[in-house]
């Protein structure tokens, strides 16, 4: 089976969407917390908004691959829940920066919110924890069916791995209460997930890649 890959507008079209619910529930969450100082550029809630869109934005973008790639309806299934959650939460941290009147590009390499600068210079287009690289990301737009299937539950799972990492570190370090909020929010969904996860390549044979 060989279908085309999405194309590139209706990913954008996703996260154009997502952007603009994101930033309206940032908003209303934006009354709740104006009360409280606005972070500073390079505080850790700053810093995990930035990184965090950009994690899930090629959540997002693996997802629509893998929903071309396959017909099986619970890996697509899962791909669009993932792409439209990841979507939306991008949307709500990408709507904090501009509540907050931050850049949305830091200098920094990224993750060094999380005291990480040295491991941030990354591999291949990986630029954080978990993330794929840009040859991984052209293999999975290569395959079809099971191997389509299994590589993007592989991926997705390391992925999710680096997501949690990443929101665990807000949990901890963050200061606006909506965005510790959501970090948690993200680990429990994203935990959640990786289980769903390591069934699906359980029963196709395949297992988790460290």
């Amino acid at each position: 089976m060989r279908r085309p890959a999405p194309a590139a507008g209706a990913v954008a079209a996703v996260l154009v969407v997502g952007a603009a619910a994101g930033w309206a529930v940032a908003s209303a969450a934006g009354e709740e917390e104006r009360a409280l100082p606005v972070p500073a550029a390079d505080s850790a809630d700053a810093g995990f908004a930035r990184d965090m869109a950009v994690h899930h934005q090629q959540a997002v973008e693996m997802s629509y691959v893998v929903r071309d790639r396959t017909d099986d309806e619970e890996v697509r299934r899962l791909a669009y829940d993932i792409a439209q959650t990841q979507a939306n939460q991008r949307g709500m941290l990408l709507g904090w920066l501009d509540l907050w009147e931050l850049p949305k590009v830091s200098a920094d390499p990224p993750m060094t919110w999380m005291g990480m600068r040295a491991m941030a210079a990354g591999e291949d287009g990986a630029l954080m924890p978990g993330m794929a690289t840009d040859a991984e990301m052209e293999r999975l737009g290569r395959l079809n069916g099971r191997q389509a299937e299994v590589f993007y539950l592989q991926l997705m799972t390391k992925h999710h791995r680096g997501g949690v990492h990443m929101a665990e570190g807000c949990v901890r370090a963050c200061e606006v209460e909506a965005g510790k909020r959501l970090a948690q929010g993200m680990v429990e969904g994203q935990e959640s997930e990786i289980r769903l996860m390591a069934g699906m390549l359980k029963a196709r044979g395949a297992a988790a890649r460290p």
